[in-house]
């Protein structure tokens, strides 16, 4: 293995995205928010909302679009199902940062709200539901070797 094949591979551990993944991932993030921002918040049958975090070591400004699922008790559940063998950035930034989490709907402002990571019984609860809305979620969660955490968001001070 040459030096730099060598130092590429101890740069990022295996299943992780690299630079170029990284970047086209934020301009769908981007062209997406964007979509739903004008057009609506459904694609390819789910509903979809932008999550607004901070950068947990940059302290800016993120956005996401996330499918959403409803908890039945007016909040809405979201799952951190990319990022290869970690969790992904927004998951990390939202549980850095749990006080300046938002969401953002179709048609509306955003919303700050209050985010729980649900524990094992409560995500066993909600699991079902999300999967039978979601079979493809549910079919990457069955493929990979961490269990992908679900997070409640409430409206803050509901």
């Amino acid at each position: 293995m040459s030096a730099v094949t060598q130092q590429q591979a101890t740069k990022r551990p295996k299943g992780t995205p690299g630079p170029l993944s990284l970047w086209i991932q934020r301009q769908a993030n981007a062209s997406t928010a964007k979509k739903i921002r004008r057009k609506g918040g459904q694609m390819m049958g789910m509903e979809l909302l932008v999550l607004h975090t901070v950068g947990r070591r940059t302290g800016e400004a993120r956005e996401n679009p996330l499918a959403w699922f409803d908890d039945g008790a007016g909040g809405r559940l979201v799952v951190a199902s990319g990022g290869g063998s970690r969790h992904p950035g927004w998951f990390a930034n939202l549980v850095a940062h749990p006080e300046q989490v938002a969401v953002e709907l179709h048609g509306t402002g955003t919303t700050p709200v209050t985010a729980h990571v649900l524990d094992d019984a409560e995500r066993a609860r909600a699991w079902p539901a999300i999967a039978a809305a979601a079979p493809t979620i549910d079919k990457h969660q069955s493929k990979s070797d961490r269990q992908y955490p679900v997070v409640r968001l409430v409206p803050a001070g509901a």
